[in-house]
């Protein structure tokens, strides 16, 4: 007995050491610091902002009014698109503060990486690299697609009677221009950074001046009375339900989803983050173009689905090419030509914002050693990733050529909010946490309950984070993330009885919304740390935690089956494998691991 009881004493220590060595391995962190950049900074704020907007201000600027009018809001669509451009103000700011915090190359993974740990990190960085691999064959595909249809089907015909691919779940031909456009934006990146904003600055600058003409010419032809029909002139049929008419036919609900499906639309800026290595100054130079592209964007969009609906009723709008048929309308067809200009240098620039971040999402990583090392190597002549950029371009001209995207179109959104929540979290987590390494070292941490309920409303007052206070935001951040969970499945599935006032489901919904707001009270209670930041997101915690709770509805409404992909790209990660290797560092000098400085 006594051999057994040593025995399972053995056991359970080994088991505890080996917890801790594993838990010690995918939370330890890197250090928020600048250090030293590999890659040339080369990129001034107005270099960023025409990124920002480039990738952001895609084709959906010629799209997503129209569909968003007639099938949601009406003329009120205006309202979504504030709706949506506040939520995305609210992600904005708070990349805005990472990148004058850590201003490295690596977005989102960075960001994690210095403050919640590798894990979570990896996690991120995986599912960046996804997003931005199909988001970019996506759009690539979208160009092929729009100039096949200029040039009347012609390269499709020819290459589908050449090269026919007659297996399912792939396209119907190999769509070789679409490869071969990814291998040339991505071969000029690898070539020079600087050379390749400068298109991007002149595809941004001609498709600004298509939207300003669209405003300018659109508001000839404007009648408010399209913003005024009565219910009585409003169509109706058995198919479709066209609202009541009025400025918002819809009603509120229908601003409201009106606005989630807007809030895609600003998807893309947070690929400024990404050249954080790369900007002149990027401390002011990448909050600055965070929300100046945000601005403009939103402006965009706003006269553009102003014009729209005045010139045209809801009901009549086109949702796949409301401008060409407004113009046709109008009899106007010259103007068609206007628009086809602007969108292909809307998708080129889009193109460019895809292609752009992911390169520089891969070497972080490979720095790191999360991936293969040689992603990160920088060429001494161009100092850019070239290994990292050309294998990226290789894989997503792949997928483009040979694959029919629609069904993982999804997976850029799942990505992209995920990413969007972390960065909010991370924002939190850092404003309340301690001083320096060392000081956190010297303070024990004294934990108990009467304690812990005291620091909840900071009882004792304390000006400066303690170990304590600390720990009790990281336990209040978490808690949130569930609350807001659970506040957003009630609305989402029980929506209609929580409007209809049914007492189970309000109960619900009004429980998880004081559970939200009273984490949010108590993390406003705590000391702020007296870190001084080129930038700063104010009011922190309720502006951080409205955009985690606006993040967390969107991706509920994302289907299970992107859900379901979502689970198997993380586990063909193979993170525990990942982080195997990197205990083998000393027998390898391929897979080594940098001495970070680690927070704890």
């Amino acid at each position: 007995m006594p051999v057994l009881w040593f025995l399972l004493c053995g056991i359970k220590a080994g088991a505890v050491r080996a917890v801790r060595l594993a838990y010690g391995i995918i939370s330890r962190r890197k250090a928020a610091e600048e250090g030293v950049a590999r890659l040339a900074r080369v990129l001034s704020a107005l270099d960023l902002t025409a990124l920002g907007v480039g990738s952001t201000l895609g084709v959906g600027v010629y799209v997503l009014a129209g569909d968003v009018a007639k099938n949601y809001a009406g003329p009120a669509v205006i309202l979504s698109f504030l709706l949506a451009a506040v939520a995305s103000v609210f992600a904005g700011l708070c990349y805005a503060e990472f990148g004058a915090r850590v201003p490295k190359a690596g977005s989102a993974y960075v960001y994690s990486y210095v403050c919640v740990g590798e894990f979570i990190a990896f996690i991120i960085g995986w599912n960046l690299i996804l997003e931005y691999i199909i988001g970019a064959a996506s759009v690539v595909k979208a160009l092929s697609e729009y100039l096949d249809s200029l040039l009347d089907k012609a390269m499709s015909t020819s290459l589908e009677a050449a090269m026919p691919l007659n297996t399912p779940h792939l396209a119907r031909y190999p769509d070789l221009f679409a490869f071969a456009v990814i291998m040339v934006f991505s071969v000029a990146l690898a070539l020079g950074v600087k050379e390749s904003t400068k298109f991007n600055n002149l595809c941004t600058g001609v498709n600004l001046c298509v939207v300003l003409f669209v405003i300018i010419s659109g508001s000839f032809k404007a009648d408010t009375k399209n913003w005024r029909i009565p219910a009585s002139e409003v169509p109706k049929s058995q198919k479709k339900d066209f609202g009541s008419g009025g400025f918002a036919p819809y009603g509120l609900a229908g601003i409201i989803k009106g606005a989630a499906v807007c809030f895609y639309g600003f998807i893309g800026f947070d690929c400024v983050a990404t050249a954080g290595e790369e900007a002149r100054r990027p401390q002011k130079s990448i909050p600055f173009a965070v929300v100046a592209s945000l601005l403009v964007v939103f402006l965009a969009y706003c006269g553009v689905s102003s014009v729209l609906t005045l010139m045209l009723p809801y009901y009549m709008q086109d949702e796949k090419a409301p401008f060409p048929f407004v113009y046709d309308q109008l009899g106007w067809s010259w103007a068609k030509y206007a628009v086809s200009v602007g969108a292909i240098c809307a998708l080129c620039s889009s193109l460019l914002g895809a292609v752009f971040p992911l390169p520089r999402i891969i070497y972080a990583m490979a720095s790191d050693g999360l991936l293969f090392r040689f992603l990160g190597a920088v060429s001494e002549r161009f100092q850019t990733p070239l290994a990292g950029t050309l294998l990226a371009g290789l894989l997503t001209g792949t997928l483009a050529m040979i694959f029919e995207l629609e069904q993982l179109i999804h997976m850029m959104s799942i990505g992209t909010l995920l990413a969007y929540s972390m960065v909010a979290s991370c924002v939190l987590l850092l404003r309340y946490e301690m001083g320096g390494a060392s000081t956190r070292g010297a303070e024990p941490l004294r934990w108990s309950t009467r304690a812990a309920l005291r620091q909840l409303r900071n009882a004792d007052a304390h000006a400066t984070p303690t170990r304590l206070s600390a720990a009790l935001v990281a336990i209040l951040v978490a808690l949130y993330g569930v609350w807001c969970f659970v506040l957003m499945v009630s609305v989402n599935q029980h929506g209609d009885a929580i409007l209809a006032g049914e007492p189970l489901a309000v109960a619900i919904c009004c429980s998880g919304a004081a559970l939200v707001l009273a984490t949010l009270w108590a993390l406003s209670r705590q000391p702020v740390s007296e870190k001084k930041l080129a930038f700063s997101v104010p009011l922190v915690p309720w502006l951080p935690g409205l955009s985690i709770l606006i993040n967390v509805y969107l991706m509920l409404n994302l289907d299970y089956m992107t859900w379901l992909r979502f689970g198997v790209w993380i586990a063909a990660g193979r993170y525990p494998l990942a982080s195997s290797l990197r205990l083998l560092a000393p027998l390898s000098s391929l897979l080594s691991v940098p001495d970070f400085r680690t927070d704890e």
